[in-house]
């Protein structure tokens, strides 16, 4: 089967492009012939994923208008929150299928989309050649990776590292690209001011792993995530992780995982992180707490996946 994937474009790579190349090579591992475009892709092919339904809507109509084949509406983070855009309403109603990435995202679509959308959690990523933890170091690394944009609200961990003790060993290191100007001063001040921060700028994907691998602790300080990309780079890596609470988190680690804190606290943050770093043992129960409910999540993957549901649409044998 030939495969489309459109992924609309963007100034640096992102979750969403990662999360069509991981799309990609699992479709290709079932068998497919898989093709990831921008949008200006219009050939045939037997399947259409679109993902983003706003920014792919135009592709996704050329596709609807052009060939008859069926056509699945992948929902990002910033298609579902704050709320779903008219565009956005307009793509799931010529969606054959809705994939979401987590299950309290299924909550937020519309009566008469919900029968149609399936939860495809982001399988967790294999990489057995990056380094541990155990490289020498005076310092307790905090890695926080992401583009720095105000929904990422990305300089927190940087603010609550200031308030830490002045025993404390703990450095943020900070890898993203500046997608808002303002942040530009902001990241600059702060490495002038806060020894405890560098920003590492744009890493590639394999760096990116690298760093957090290498790190002792994730910081996510989002508002909001489609599907939390890095928190399931820190789980393939076993290093713990600090985020705000919000439907991705939530839906990935548990509504009790005992790293989560209030968005915009910095005090609370700032508390996690001298707990982290002062308690092996509260480590330890975090990255427990992550392998009990990815468990489950694994469970639930094995009945949701790209397998079954391309055999609901093309009535062929599920690989899942």
């Amino acid at each position: 089967m030939e495969i489309l994937i459109v992924s609309p474009s963007a100034a640096v790579p992102n979750g969403n492009s990662n999360t069509a190349r991981r799309w990609a090579s699992e479709l290709a591992d079932l068998g497919h012939e898989v093709r990831i475009s921008a949008g200006e892709d219009e050939g045939p092919a037997d399947l259409l994923i679109a993902l983003h339904a706003e920014k792919s809507h135009q592709a996704l109509a050329n596709f609807r208008a052009t060939h008859g084949a069926p056509v699945v509406v992948a929902l990002t983070g910033t298609d579902l929150y704050p709320e779903l855009s008219p565009t956005s309403l307009a793509s799931l109603e010529m969606a054959d299928r809705i994939v979401v990435l987590q299950d309290k995202a299924r909550a937020r679509l519309p009566d008469s989309a919900r029968s149609r959308a399936r939860i495809i959690p982001l399988a967790i990523p294999n990489h057995p050649s990056l380094p541990g933890k155990d490289r020498p170091t005076d310092d307790f690394t905090v890695c926080v990776v992401g583009h720095l944009r105000t929904v990422k609200d990305p300089m927190r961990t940087a603010r609550a590292a200031r308030l830490l003790p002045p025993g404390s060993r703990l450095k943020v290191l900070h890898a993203g690209a500046i997608l808002e100007e303002k942040f530009a001063e902001e990241v600059a001040r702060e490495e002038a001011e806060n020894p405890r921060y560098q920003w590492l700028g744009r890493l590639d994907q394999d760096d990116a792993s690298q760093l957090i691998a290498s790190s002792n602790l994730l910081a996510l300080t989002s508002s909001q995530e489609g599907g939390g990309c890095v928190l399931s780079e820190a789980i393939a890596a076993d290093t713990p992780i600090v985020a705000t609470r919000n439907d991705a988190t939530t839906s990935l680690l548990g509504d009790d995982y005992p790293g989560l804190f209030s968005f915009g606290e910095t005090g609370e943050l700032t508390t996690l992180l001298l707990r982290c770093e002062s308690e092996p043992s509260f480590r330890t129960r975090l990255l427990e707490a992550v392998q009990l409910h990815l468990d489950a999540c694994r469970t639930a993957r094995k009945q949701e996946n790209w397998g079954s549901l391309l055999a609901e649409l093309f009535s062929m044998p599920s690989a899942g």
